[in-house]
């Protein structure tokens, strides 16, 4: 009995351990991605902003600004290619003490490999409705899984080219260690105005006319990722966005602003992240390292079962036919066994005669 159970352990072994990189090289390759569907509301703030009202035709200082970043996964727009993602982020800024009224409103769309969050060229990607533009590097995600301490090259919508995300440090946000990222994106002409404005909000004089400008957009941003997931978990966009005349002479500053993930959303993130790598270790560490342990045990005592010499049983001493074992006799109990034979009388020898 002990023979067959244990080759049924060794063959359980032998199948757990042949599991383990199983699914540490295939399953988890397939599981470790990016989801389609993505529905995700993240806030900023920054005090002490300002920015130019169209309306008034007055440059408004320290208000207080709310930006509403909200990203959704487009499940249907990846061309049948389940390897590409394609997400929808939209950023609405707002003045706080006028929320009705938005200052700015910026849209894009992207598509990404779902392995490697590196940009692709598909599936009507967008900034504010310009399909010409060419996406490269990262966008909303950092490599996923796997984030270095390195420099990365991630695109900037606002531009529409690509700037080095560069490693920064380590720091702690809302309990997880995050990596640091900075990324300085330098002053850039960002587009040509229909609009004219008086040459006096330019600085050129009050009797100076209303000049064509251009607009232009500097910015210092700051992210934080989680280094198991490659989520980013806050965001601070330092930006500073001016018109200048083709000239160069008139300029104006219209937005600047300093924003900052508020903590309620950076906790949020957190909890995503660490679900996520919760789902990353099972198939990358506990799943296979518990499949090796289990696998290891059961060939241990597979193999003890199966092959191992057992203790040998007592040599049995042989019964001789006098009912006796060995050199001892077994003692009849008393009135048990056969009756001794009852004693023969002796016969008296004849006499000798002697003739004379």
């Amino acid at each position: 009995m002990r023979r067959p159970v244990g080759l049924i352990l060794i063959a359980l072994g032998a199948f757990f351990l042949s599991l383990a990189p199983l699914v540490r090289f295939y399953v988890a390759d397939r599981v470790v991605v990016a989801p389609l569907n993505r529905y995700q509301l993240t806030r900023l703030e920054a005090t002490n902003a300002a920015y130019f009202d169209a309306a008034t035709l007055k440059l408004k200082n320290g208000v207080s600004l709310t930006a509403i970043n909200t990203v959704r996964g487009d499940v249907r727009a990846n061309e049948g290619n389940d390897n590409v993602a394609v997400w929808d982020s939209t950023t609405n800024i707002y003045d706080k003490s006028d929320p009705d009224k938005p200052i700015q409103i910026q849209g894009y769309r992207i598509a990404f490999d779902r392995r490697t969050a590196e940009l692709v060229t598909c599936c009507g990607a967008n900034v504010d409705g310009d399909n010409t533009v060419k996406m490269s590097g990262y966008g909303l995600l950092f490599p996923l899984a796997d984030v270095q301490k390195r420099d990365y090259p991630f695109f900037d919508m606002t531009t529409k080219q690509p700037a080095p995300m560069r490693f920064n440090g380590v720091e702690e946000v809302q309990g997880l260690t995050a990596y640091r990222f900075t990324q300085h994106i330098p002053l850039t002409r960002t587009a040509a105005l229909d609009t004219r404005i008086p040459g006096r909000l330019l600085g050129l004089g009050d009797k100076s006319k209303d000049r064509k400008v251009d607009r232009y957009t500097e910015a210092y941003n700051t992210v934080w990722v989680d280094p198991r997931t490659g989520i980013p978990v806050k965001h601070r966009e330092n930006i500073r966005s001016t018109v200048r005349t083709p000239d160069g002479k008139g300029r104006m500053v219209v937005a600047q602003a300093d924003l900052v993930t508020v903590p309620k959303d950076q906790r949020g993130l957190v909890d995503m992240a660490n679900g996520a790598a919760l789902q990353i270790g099972l198939v990358r560490v506990y799943i296979p390292g518990a499949a090796v342990l289990g696998a290891l045990m059961m060939l241990l005592v597979g193999s003890v079962l199966g092959f191992g010499r057992g203790a040998p049983p007592p040599p049995e001493t042989p019964r001789r036919p006098d009912g006796r074992f060995g050199d001892m006799a077994l003692s009849p109990k008393p009135g048990s066994g056969p009756s001794p034979a009852p004693a023969q009388p002796r016969r008296p020898e004849p006499r000798s005669t002697r003739r004379g």
